[in-house]
């Protein structure tokens, strides 16, 4: 990333409005374009979702294309991510970005979106049963199983845990929970582990923890399955007394409140993906195809396991501005 992108990303980093994000498409499409390419992102006030669309931003742009993006304020809004493809459909798109609500139930408009030579990348969560052009992600399963690795590390043998789950809809959810749990007990085959289903709903996950820790209090670490989680992780421990340190946690995704958090002792580790980076080649991908040249059918943006000792040279490397 070059050092310009820096003080756009710090500024949304201080907050951004659903408005803000769908002025995106906007700020894009203020000059011809050759192209125009459509971006369907799965929540619009989540951090980390904020991040990826601003590197898809700045793909479209560095490109000279227009980009269209709208994405709902709720992260499994199925039927609007449906009705917001379709809109794509009919605009004539020359390539779809998507970032799916449900991997299955967006491929009936995926599927048409095809048969009109629309090329589609699916960015973060895959697409099944239609071929996309390429899936542009962090490989849930290698991060989820650096995260097991670093609980197994910091549990007792016959210790227990809270295992926060995103939604097992997605393989999103799948891979990081599958990825986890195996890694886990592969290490430390008697942990016990506690899971919390949620719809990656922070409210879901703080209400869970709080019941898990009313009937479970021995448990000593809560691992989760992205940043909504470990914030109401977070907030689950503050409600039941705990001090900074206590419980350990550990989040996933890097974003930018609960690294903030780990400076403040609430955080232990935090599987890091390259956010900003996931937007930035799933966009690039899609302007690719629509120009017809090849595109490689998966990209791993990759991840990192952050800790308080490189958590200034993560933030540093990665632009994040200051926390």
């Amino acid at each position: 990333m070059r050092t310009g992108r820096q003080s756009t990303l710090a500024r949304y980093l201080k907050g951004v409005s659903i408005a803000a994000i769908v002025a995106l498409a906007s700020s894009t499409a203020a000059f011809a374009a050759d192209l125009t390419i459509g971006y369907v992102t799965k929540s619009a006030t989540n951090q980390g979702w904020i991040l990826i669309s601003q590197g898809a931003a700045d793909a479209a742009k560095e490109a000279g294309v227009e980009l269209i993006t709208v994405g709902p304020s709720a992260a499994n809004d199925l039927g609007g991510q449906l009705a917001t493809i379709e809109n794509m459909i009919n605009r004539k798109v020359n390539a779809l970005a998507i970032a799916p609500a449900d991997s299955s139930g967006v491929t009936p408009a995926v599927e048409k979106a095809i048969e009109r030579n629309i090329p589609v990348v699916a960015i973060d969560t895959a697409i099944y049963g239609a071929k996309v052009t390429s899936f542009v992600a962090t490989d849930n399963l290698a991060a989820a199983a650096a995260q097991g690795k670093w609980v197994a590390e910091n549990i007792d043998d016959n210790g227990s845990m809270i295992l926060v789950n995103g939604s097992l809809g997605q393989s999103t959810g799948r891979d990081r929970h599958d990825g986890f749990v195996k890694a886990l007990k592969d290490l430390k085959p008697n942990v016990t582990i506690y899971e919390v289903q949620t719809k990656w709903d922070q409210t879901e996950a703080q209400n869970g923890v709080e019941a898990l820790l009313r009937a479970h209090p021995e448990v000593s670490v809560i691992a989760n399955a992205w940043d909504g989680g470990t914030m109401g992780a977070i907030a689950a421990l503050k409600a039941a007394r705990k001090t900074a340190g206590e419980i350990k946690i550990v989040g996933f995704d890097g974003a930018p409140d609960a690294l903030k958090q780990m400076k403040l002792g609430w955080v232990q580790c935090d599987i890091a993906q390259l956010l900003y980076m996931q937007g930035f080649k799933g966009v690039t991908a899609a302007i690719q195809a629509a120009r017809g040249e090849k595109v490689e059918e998966r990209i791993d943006t990759g991840h990192a396991v952050v800790v308080p000792d490189n958590l200034e040279k993560y933030v540093q490397d990665n632009h994040l501005g200051s926390l």
